[in-house]
Order: structure tokens, then C-alpha cells, then sequence
């Protein structure tokens, strides 16, 4: 069995209607994860997730939130089944920072649903108010692209740095043509559109920031023996006030996720568990190069095939 096992949560950009929906169907865990956020936010949000339109549903106000829930759904589940699973270390990815600290103990739901509200709707509105969007450069290095974007003194950043050979930007739609543009002439294999709504963690975000600012330094955060890995330094944060921190800049920084994983495995972590929509994580894992076991849950079949490998391994111990 894994002696140190990574908690890991997805952000925005997986969503789908219906995600979820089998474990509020089969698991009272989870249920009570959906009707908890549904009270708090006092509307059926988790009609939007499992029946809505997906136009309405991609919105950034609503994604974040979708997400957020659906995470925690599929962990709740995960504790209720497996109690003596228990996460050495969590993290996410961008928005899925927030489901680790609630995964971890250091934000309540409550707190958390409140915090991923304002973060959303603060988003959105920035999305609108400073337009940009978002593109991947393939086949060159962080520094490489780096010194490109600062010759060219254009609104355009380096946005997240997930996984080897795979650096997203984000800007203006007039920077990000101009820095494709040099990115290509000096030996980027591609720069490819992502299909999202703004420019995140980046200077365009600076509003949300402003914003979302006073309600992380209102949060109420909890030391637990869970330790949390976060995006803007890419490594361990222990204190409360530094998380806060981190927090606020993620809005305007770029996501270090792939150094987060390394330092998980510098740590002694040998089995990674990500819990939310999609495979991303897990994906983003085999191209780090991590060789340690990535589990992923995101049906409940995931969560049943797991639990009858566990009762096989321990049957057989």
C-alpha cells in the first residue's frame, strides 16, 4: 500500500451536465455535498450540473461552482467508503486549490462554497470588462517563451506551466495574435486557442483580484495535519496567512503546477488520487513524468473498481 498519498483536484474547463449526478444517485455522502451547497447558495444549483444547459454551465460564475461541488461529491464518497484512505498532502488545479483546502480540512464547505462564489462572479466580470483569452504553446520552454513576451512588451503572459513541453499564455486577443505570431517565427511547433472565456492568471485578471481580496483575508482557515501544495509558489505552504496569500495572487499569476508535483514527489508521495470531472490530472502526471500509481475518480464505477481492488489486495495479504 502507498505510505504517502496526494489528494488532487482538477479547475475549471472539465465540466459537463450530468457529472456527479451517479454519485448523488448512489451515495448519501455525496447527496448531502449537493443539498448542503444547494441550501447555501438557495437555489437548485445542482440542476444547472446535472440537467442545465451547457451554455449556462460553462459560464465562468457557474463552472467554478459546478466543479468545486462535484470534487468534494466524489471525495465524500471516497471517505465515507475507504475511511482509512487518508491524503498526506492535497492540491489542485487553479479553482481545484480551493477544493484541496476544504479536502484538507483548512476550509469548511461553507467557506469554501462562499469564497469559489465571489471568485467565480469576480472572474466572469473581469472576463468582460478586460476581454482576453487563453492559447497553448507547444515545443518551447517557459524561459524561451519568457524572453519573447518580454521583448515584445505586448499584453500577453505566461499563464500555467502544467506539464513538460506545454506552456499556456494569456492575454488580449491583440497580444496573443502578436506574440503567436513571434512565438512561431522562433520554433514553437504550435500555438493552439483554448476554448475559455478570459484571460486567467494574468494582469487582465487584476480586477477579480481587487475584489476577491478582502473576502480571503475575511476566510477563516484552519491548521490540519494535511499539508496543501499551491500553485503561485509551486511548493508546501504551511501557515494560514501565507495560503491567503497565494490565493490572492493565483488570480493574477501564472499556475505552477507541474513544480507542485514535483515537489510532492521530493516529498515521498507515491500515489497521486484525483477526484473531480475529466482525466486531466492524471494526463498532466504521465507527462511530468511522475512513475509513481495516478488514480483517477470521476464515476462512481471509478470508486467501485477501486474498492473491490482494495478488498482483493487485503484478501489476499
Amino acid at each position: 500500500m502507498a505510505n504517502k498519498i496526494a489528494f488532487v483536484f482538477p479547475g475549471q474547463g472539465a465540466q459537463y451536465v450530468g457529472m456527479g449526478k451517479d454519485f448523488y444517485e448512489k451515495f448519501p455522502a455525496s447527496r448531502e455535498i449537493f443539498e448542503k451547497a444547494d441550501a447555501f447558495l438557495q437555489r437548485p444549483f445542482s440542476a444547472l450540473i446535472f440537467e442545465g444547459a451547457l451554455e449556462e454551465l460553462t459560464q465562468t460564475k457557474n463552472s467554478q461552482l459546478a466543479i468545486f461541488i462535484v470534487s468534494l461529491a466524489i471525495h465524500a464518497a471516497l471517505r465515507k467508503s475507504l475511511p482509512e484512505i487518508v491524503p498526506s498532502v492535497c492540491a489542485g488545479l487553479s479553482l481545484g486549490e480551493y477544493t484541496a483546502l476544504v479536502a484538507s480540512g483548512k476550509l469548511s464547505l461553507e467557506e469554501g462554497l462562499a469564497l469559489v462564489e465571489k471568485r467565480a462572479m469576480f472572474m466572469q466580470q473581469a472576463c468582460i470588462s478586460n476581454p482576453g483569452s487563453m492559447k497553448v504553446v507547444l515545443g518551447m520552454t517557459p524561459d524561451q517563451i519568457e524572453l519573447i513576451l518580454q521583448d515584445l512588451s505586448t499584453q500577453a503572459w505566461i499563464a500555467n506551466l502544467n506539464c513538460p513541453g506545454q506552456v499556456v499564455i494569456a492575454g488580449t486577443v491583440e497580444g496573443l495574435e502578436k506574440a503567436s505570431i513571434a512565438l512561431k517565427e522562433a520554433g514553437a511547433k504550435r500555438v493552439l486557442p483554448l476554448e475559455v472565456s478570459g484571460a486567467f492568471h494574468s494582469a487582465l485578471m487584476q480586477p477579480a483580484r481587487d475584489l476577491l481580496t478582502p473576502y480571503l483575508l475575511g476566510a477563516s482557515f484552519q491548521n490540519t495535519s494535511i499539508d496543501l501544495v499551491m500553485n503561485t509558489p509551486g511548493d508546501f505552504v504551511k501557515d494560514t496567512d501565507q495560503m491567503r496569500k497565494f490565493l490572492i495572487e493565483q488570480v493574477t499569476q501564472p499556475v505552477l503546477y507541474q513544480k507542485g508535483i514535483e515537489s510532492m514527489i521530493r516529498e515521498g508521495v507515491d500515489f497521486f488520487l484525483e477526484m473531480g470531472p475529466g482525466k486531466t490530472l492524471q494526463g498532466m502526471n504521465k507527462k511530468i513524468g511522475v512513475t509513481c500509481p495516478t488514480k483517477s475518480i470521476e464515476k462512481s464505477e471509478d470508486l467501485a473498481e477501486w474498492i473491490q481492488e482494495r478488498m482483493h489486495i487485503n484478501g489476499n495479504a
